[in-house]
């Protein structure tokens, strides 16, 4: 599982140009779920994101967490992060998990978010998503777990 995790001021997705999800400061994540994951990985990387700190204090050290800020999630899935062009130049996508397996997993993914207590917004799962934000630093990190562990 590799998630893209980046501090924003807001963020929104449209589908269609309708308003799907949108959120004020926070996390922007994008999630790519491959086909090995599990339940396990899923656990590793939100109780992570639930305790990473990239936000600034008073004294303007990144010392505080989602939660002592009050933030929000925007979770995008996003299949096309298992892709790999280390042949040709035409994106591989058989690292990704199916189509219906992966839709268990995120769903999994924002119930444990939510559970920890974030107000977590999805975007559209399988649809074509126009994501916007506002990246704030920016600030951004790659997370990933195989087998449950944080690589």
């Amino acid at each position: 599982m590799r998630v893209v995790l980046t501090t924003v001021k807001s963020a929104q997705v449209k589908v269609s140009n309708q308003l799907i999800s949108k959120i004020s400061r926070g996390f922007l994540l994008l999630i790519g779920i491959e086909r090995t994951d599990t339940e396990v990985d899923v656990m590793k990387i939100t109780d992570k994101i639930s305790k990473i700190r990239t936000f600034p204090d008073s004294q303007d050290k990144i010392n505080l967490s989602l939660k002592d800020i009050n933030g929000e999630i925007l979770a995008v899935s996003q299949f096309t992060l298992m892709g790999s062009v280390k042949k040709g130049n035409r994106p591989s996508f058989i690292e990704a998990m199916t189509y219906d397996k992966a839709k268990v997993l995120y769903e999994y993914f924002l119930k444990r978010l939510r559970n920890l207590g974030f107000k977590t917004l999805p975007g559209k799962y399988g649809a074509h998503m126009e994501v916007s934000s506002i990246n704030d630093g920016p600030f951004t990190l790659i997370l990933q777990s195989k087998q449950g562990v944080l690589i």
